[in-house]
Formats: C-alpha cells, sequence, structure tokens
C-alpha cells in the first residue's frame, strides 16, 4: 500500500475515495471502505493524523496508532493512503478550498463517508457539498450502536468482547517491549513489559487471555497490587515461547478479561493464581 502525505505525492488516478479518521477501523468504517472498493476504481483512503479532535482541543484516547491503522487499512484492500497533517492550517480551510486542494489533484470521482460527515472550517462542508461540486458521494449508512467512542468505553469498563464485536476483530493494544522488574521469570511466569504510546486507550485494569506473536498470552494490565506496585504495567506472558523481546513493537490482542487484579495472602498463591489465567488463556476463544 503507498502512502503519502501530500496529494502532489499521488498520482491523478480515477479514485474512488474514503474519507475520515477511521480511528479503530471498526465495522462501520469497513463499510465506508467496501463502499469505495465496489465503485471499481482505484480504492483511496483519506485520513488525518493526529486526531482532528486533538489539534481542537479535546483529549482522545486512540484505538489504534497511526502504524496500526494504516496497516489495517492495507488488510482491507486499500491501494493508496492520503494521510494529511490535521494542524490549524487544515482545520480552517474552507470545505470548498479542502475539495479543490485535495481532493480534485488525485482525481477523485467517487467519495464514499458515513452518514453525517463533516469536514472544513468548524465543520461546515457536508455530503450535499460535495455532491454540489461534481463528486459521485456514496453515503454509508451508519451501523447502529457502532462507533469509535462506544468501543472506548466498553474497552475502559473491561468488555473486550464486546468491543470485539463493534471492531469485526479483538481489540488490542500495543507498544515497545521495555525492561521491567523482571519478577515474573522469578516466578516462572517471564513477562514483555509494553510500554504504550501515551496517546493510545489502554483497557481497563484487570488480567486478560489474548495473543501476541502468534502465541496465545495472558496479560495483565494494572498496577500489580500484590507487590503494592503504583505505575501502570502492560505485561504479557507469551505461552510456549523463548526468546528476547527487548527493543521489538508487539500488538496484543485482548480476547477475554479473565479477572480483576488482586492482593494474594502468599506468593505461592499469587503462583497458583497465574498458572490458574494460563490454564484458562489456553481454553479461551479469539472472538470474531
Amino acid at each position: 500500500m503507498n502512502v503519502a502525505r501530500r496529494p502532489e505525492e499521488l498520482e491523478h488516478a480515477r479514485r474512488a475515495v474514503a474519507i475520515g479518521t477511521f480511528d479503530g477501523v471498526h465495522l462501520g468504517h469497513r463499510r465506508v471502505i467496501e463502499a469505495a472498493r465496489a465503485a471499481h476504481l482505484r480504492p483511496t483512503v483519506v485520513t488525518f493524523d493526529p486526531h482532528p479532535r486533538v489539534i481542537l482541543g479535546n483529549r482522545v484516547e486512540l484505538l489504534t496508532t497511526t502504524r496500526r491503522r494504516l496497516e489495517l487499512l492495507e488488510e482491507l484492500g486499500v491501494e493508496d493512503v492520503l494521510l494529511l497533517r490535521f494542524d490549524a492550517a487544515l482545520a480552517a480551510l474552507a470545505p470548498e478550498d479542502f475539495a479543490a486542494s485535495v481532493l480534485g489533484p488525485i482525481g477523485t470521482e467517487v467519495v464514499t463517508a458515513g452518514d453525517g460527515f463533516r469536514f472544513g472550517h468548524g465543520g461546515s462542508g457536508d455530503l450535499d457539498l460535495l455532491e454540489r461540486l461534481g463528486f459521485d458521494v456514496r453515503r454509508v449508512p451508519l451501523v447502529e450502536n457502532v462507533s469509535s467512542s462506544h468501543v472506548r468505553r466498553l474497552l475502559q469498563t473491561g468488555h473486550a468482547e464486546q468491543a470485539a464485536r463493534l471492531l469485526g476483530r479483538p481489540a488490542e493494544v500495543e507498544g515497545k517491549v521495555v525492561l521491567g522488574d523482571q519478577r515474573g521469570g522469578t516466578l516462572g511466569f517471564p513477562t514483555a513489559n509494553v510500554a504504550v504510546p501515551g496517546d493510545l486507550l489502554v483497557p481497563a485494569y484487570g488480567i486478560y487471555a489474548g495473543e501476541a506473536l502468534g502465541h496465545r498470552a495472558a496479560i495483565s494490565i494494572g498496577t500489580n497490587p500484590h507487590y503494592g506496585g503504583s505505575e501502570r504495567r502492560v505485561e504479557a506472558y507469551l505461552l510456549d515461547f523463548e526468546g528476547d523481546l527487548y527493543g521489538e513493537r508487539v500488538v496484543i490482542e485482548l480476547w477475554e478479561r479473565l479477572r480483576d487484579e488482586a492482593v494474594f495472602g502468599t506468593e505461592a498463591e499469587l503462583v497458583a493464581a497465574i498458572a490458574d489465567d494460563v490454564s484458562r488463556t489456553r481454553a479461551a476463544r479469539r472472538p470474531v
């Protein structure tokens, strides 16, 4: 998949363009992408980084990093992505100017977007405007109860399986493996300590079953209260894995929340609980 940062980096071609932020690439987003592919032109996505709401002064806990969002778009058959830097200048652009400077130069013929999509200064542009400007607009009905905000709420309360149904895939958390306390190895369960980017959503604290790097994984999200921890950690014990992951990027799928974090009476009780987590992880089923 070709990723461009400016319109002039894309050749002029007959394009069906899906427009949106596409954070999480959930089922609603997928329908917008599918509508672009169904137009039988060059399937292209125009999207934004950072998230527009951040530039407008809001905090957004992202469901996907930009890198992961691009990977998911590629999996859906997108050939080109125009990843526009969303800044004050772009936010101030009149919708007609956005169409003339972004959509026109790359050869856009068809535009697909969710019903209610708005763009341009103050959200003054809509799909009706794009039609008046001569684009073939394919309106994609919103999928009931499916939105990035709803997925965020589910993950913030630990409902990984319900979130997966909205995403059409397991929810994920990702980051780089860094040096941790190395306590897991002494307990017989060495974990990868994952440093998650600060703008990425981290689901509710607890123990999860999931997968990482093709291995089932028991994942701990929280502060490790048994040892009096206060700093949030995301740690994954990869079943049947041997090797050094330090410095590597890891994308962790969250399949099922197994239990809350807990303080145990003895270290032996903690080890027994982890062993049970591992057993339940082996039996867990990948959602969707």
